[in-house]
């Protein structure tokens, strides 16, 4: 099946951002994308937490998800949104990042909220506390459509092998790692460990990422290292998009994942151990 990427710079104006967005899906739709994948945080590029007060919306109302809920049934696709920043009912005022699966009648077949926070010290001048905005989700999701069983991660999700394992140990055949990942940390960690977990767990890793200098009107300013990418079960790189916004088009041989398996059947060899 043809699977199509799509890489955004993302502002802090989700209105601006829902327009760019619809645009790329249906280029590539237009060049027979059946399942389209956007990146983390697609609707809203942003840390001021004030700012996301005011523009973002809680899930029933929010115009990313109904806008682009409509896209894919315009267009007859699977559409997998990778993130939205979405206000929640929690007490302490944190928001969700949430991703979305949306079949070809526009209906959400799935959802997950990103359960490891981005609570980092990359270096004297670029931190990050996502845990002080978002609340972590505590579910893995594992999403059944007619091609395939979809693992749902989101961005630094990537680092934690164990779910991903236990995503494909549930069925997995795809494993999604939407992003809007760090330049520092991008251009030393990404593609090594997008092809670990791919190695891994024998399954296709799909990431859609955010890239660029974002135009961001509220708070300080914000870079994503780009390289959508899109690996192989035997952990080879597919596509790799580079730091330009648009569309990357990859068609998938799902036999390779049984095959890449019954190579290498580390899915079925684990053994117990006592702590160190």
């Amino acid at each position: 099946m043809k699977v199509g990427l799509v890489q955004l710079c993302s502002s802090d104006d989700p209105v601006a951002n829902l327009a760019a967005t619809r645009d790329l899906i249906a280029q590539a739709a237009a060049q027979d994308a059946e399942f389209v994948l956007t990146p983390e945080v697609t609707n809203c590029v942003s840390q001021d937490r004030a700012h996301q007060r005011d523009v973002l919306q809680h899930e029933e109302d929010d115009i990313t998800l109904a806008g682009l809920r409509a896209t894919a049934r315009d267009l007859g696709i699977w559409l997998s949104i990778g993130s939205l920043a979405l206000k929640t009912g929690d007490a302490d005022g944190r928001f969700a990042n949430r991703s979305f699966l949306i079949d070809p009648t526009g209906a959400i077949m799935a959802r997950y909220d990103k359960i490891h926070m981005f609570d980092v010290d990359v270096s004297a001048t670029e931190t990050f506390r996502e845990s002080a905005g978002f609340r972590p989700g505590d579910r893995a999701v594992l999403a059944q459509t007619p091609f395939a069983q979809i693992g749902l991660t989101i961005c630094y999700d990537i680092r934690f092998a164990y779910l991903h394992r236990a995503l494909a140990q549930a069925g997995a055949d795809i494993l999604l790692v939407p992003a809007a990942f760090s330049p520092v940390t991008g251009a030393a960690h990404w593609e090594p460990l997008l092809r670990a977990r791919a190695i891994e767990t024998g399954c296709f890793v799909l990431a859609a990422a955010q890239t660029g200098s974002h135009p961001i009107r509220h708070g300080k300013p914000r870079q994503t290292h780009g390289h959508s990418m899109a690996i192989s079960p035997w952990g080879e790189v597919l596509v790799d998009m580079s730091t330009k916004t648009g569309t990357a088009i990859v068609d998938l041989d799902l036999t390779k994942v049984a095959q890449s398996r019954q190579r290498i059947p580390a899915l079925t060899h684990d053994c117990p151990f006592e702590g160190p």
